[in-house]
């Protein structure tokens, strides 16, 4: 880890508004080589094998969380009976990246009646918010520092929504009991994990200091936790304990909404709009998933508002056109069309890609096999610079500005029965908003949006508007055989916008190398938001930055830090399971 990452997070804490960015677009650091805008820095890499087991498994990331999932498994309980624990848990241990006071994206596969389902839980704006909602007196932006902190970003959350739903039609044992193990962890206290201390240390999220319950929660004493430290967290275990006697609705109505609203409406910093009856009228929504063929698998994602599932898919589309398998893993070549693939996907995300029930996504026109072959001939031997969307879709939306930042947590179950959850789960900047109500943190997902609602005379697809979800990267992935009749893999990452290329790139070397779960998920990383080529620094694809310089491409070696989460089912029944080397996560079956 280099000394300056701190010096340089708080110095861009006071630079200029980025108002000239595309969405996911980041700030970095040149002389450092790490991504300044990247609020779950990287703090470690762990060689870790691949898990193999016959019955059921669990991969999460951090291993408490994966040892409650494990535990519900083990007595009968469903995929999603296992993923409610798994939560309720990452919420303690884990606070950063996800929690009850955000948002999520599932995909459940019911293997009885071999069906993908997908399950839309992620945040809405507040009903009061406008598309001003961002800008000041003279309609600028502010600073991304300015626009996360504090309540205004705050969206309602929609996670306990989303998993009351999934639990109602697929769970298996009672509710109240799978919150246990996260309510008496909490009141006896956890150590605090390496990772979680240093990024508190690190102060990656100034609000955090700044927020008077996070900092007496993350700064007691005025001073950071340390790893091994044992802290408890009696609010938490006092709002789960009503979530689970209760259920959802003790989140939604009552003492814990009227906590939330509280913290948001009188939050110290940048007060925000949301209301009790924003909580009250939340809904989780059944959504279709997006699958395609790539070769001779079918891949499914989560569809708009996340942009995640149709830019992978797109992505495979255009890589499609290529004899992938035929190019060395990891290969020069590889690298570069993966670069120019992904440029192309992203030009048309950020371009169309928004809460589908405000605004019209193209997702058919998009995923045309003939228009993806179209853009693949674009791409030649050198960089192709800022890719433009697609001309022949419609309708026309301009390109936004988003700070869609680095965090989350991704969850993949398989169950006994062979059913089957990916769900990516997430608060957005590491440490949320920074406002804390009732032991957790509330989300910033509010700064997904597009900060400008138009670009000159035309409006962005995804601007703030009252009720609607913010555009997400968040990927869940299950891979299906060319039938749809039998999950092969199922898998997700963190990552902020870099979340698709992690996901895509673990495919690739999935489906079209033959890496197993954990070879895959190894693999150095390459991204590219049609921006610049990001190699990952201290791997050997760095060693393609000159060659891919002499090329054209911009090059940046930085830390790419991951944390994929995935299982394999494998023909003869087994489950081989991988969990990212990058961070803490771990994975346990039987």
């Amino acid at each position: 880890m280099k000394l300056n990452l701190k010096t340089s997070l708080i110095a861009l804490a006071f630079a200029s508004s980025l108002t000239a960015c595309n969405s996911g677009s980041e700030l970095s650091s040149a002389s450092s080589g790490v991504e300044v805008r990247e609020p779950e820095a990287a703090t470690g890499f762990t060689d870790k094998t691949a898990v193999t087991a016959q019955d059921y498994m669990v991969a999460a990331a951090n291993p408490h969380a994966v040892e409650a999932g494990y535990q519900v498994l083990k007595a009968g309980g469903s995929a999603i009976d296992a993923a409610i624990a798994v939560q309720a848990m990452l919420g303690l241990t884990e606070p950063q990246s996800s929690g009850i006071g955000g948002g999520a994206f599932i995909l459940y596969w019911h293997a009885e009646d071999k069906k993908l389902y997908s399950i839309d839980a992620r945040e809405t704006a507040p009903m009061a918010a406008t598309e001003a909602l961002f800008l000041d007196e003279n309609g600028k932006p502010p600073r991304w520092i300015d626009a996360v902190v504090g309540g205004r970003s705050v969206g309602t959350p929609g996670l306990l929504r989303g998993l009351e739903l999934a639990h109602e039609r697929w769970g298996k044992r009672d509710w109240s009991v799978l919150f246990d193990d996260a309510i008496e962890l909490a009141e006896e206290g956890f150590e605090v994990s390496p990772r979680l201390a240093k990024l508190v240390a690190m102060e990656i999220n100034p609000g955090v200091k700044k927020m008077p319950a996070a900092s007496a929660y993350f700064f007691p004493d005025g001073e950071p936790l340390a790893a091994g430290e044992r802290l408890k967290n009696p609010d938490y275990a006092d709002s789960l304990q009503l979530i689970a006697e209760q259920g959802a609705d003790a989140f939604y109505q009552g003492p814990i909404a009227e906590m939330i609203v509280d913290a948001v409406q009188n939050s110290p910093i940048a007060p925000g709009k949301l209301s009790l009856q924003d909580l009250a009228n939340y809904q989780a929504k059944l959504r279709e998933p997006v699958c395609d063929d790539y070769r001779q698998y079918r891949v499914c994602g989560m569809g708009p508002p996340s942009s995640g599932g149709l830019t992978t898919l797109q992505t495979l589309g255009v890589l499609e056109n290529f004899e992938f398998d035929q190019l060395p893993v990891n290969g020069l070549e590889a690298t570069h069309l993966f670069s120019q693939a992904s440029r192309l996907a992203f030009a048309d995300r950020n371009q169309w890609i928004a809460d589908p029930d405000f605004v019209d996504v193209p997702v058919t026109a998009m995923l045309n096999d003939d228009y993806l072959a179209e853009r693949a001939a674009l791409i030649g031997e050198e960089d192709m610079g800022k890719a433009t969307p697609g001309g022949a879709l419609v309708p026309e939306y301009q390109q936004d500005v988003a700070y869609e930042l680095p965090n989350t947590s991704h969850i993949s179950i398989v169950d006994a029965d062979g059913n089957v959850v990916s769900m990516t789960t997430s608060i957005e900047m590491g440490f949320g908003s920074t406002v804390m109500a009732g032991g957790f943190l509330l989300n910033n997902q509010l700064t997904d949006f597009s900060l400008v609602p138009m670009d000159g005379s035309v409006k962005i697809a995804n601007r703030v508007e009252p009720g609607k979800r913010p555009r997400s990267s968040m990927a869940p992935t299950v891979v299906l055989d060319q039938n749809g009749q039998q999950v092969l893999h199922a898998l997700g990452s963190p990552g902020g916008s870099r979340i698709i290329n992690y996901v895509t790139q673990t495919l690739v070397g999935l489906l079209d190398w033959n890496l197993d779960m954990q070879q895959a998920i190894n693999m150095g990383h390459v991204t590219n938001r049609n921006d610049y080529t990001s190699l990952e620094k201290g791997r050997a694809i760095a060693d393609h930055a000159e060659p891919l310089q002499q090329r054209g491409h911009e090059v940046r070696v930085i830390d790419l830090n991951s944390g994929l989460h995935g299982i394999s089912l494998m023909p003869d029944g087994s489950l081989v399971g991988g969990a990212d080397p990058r961070r803490e996560g771990t994975v346990k079956g039987d």
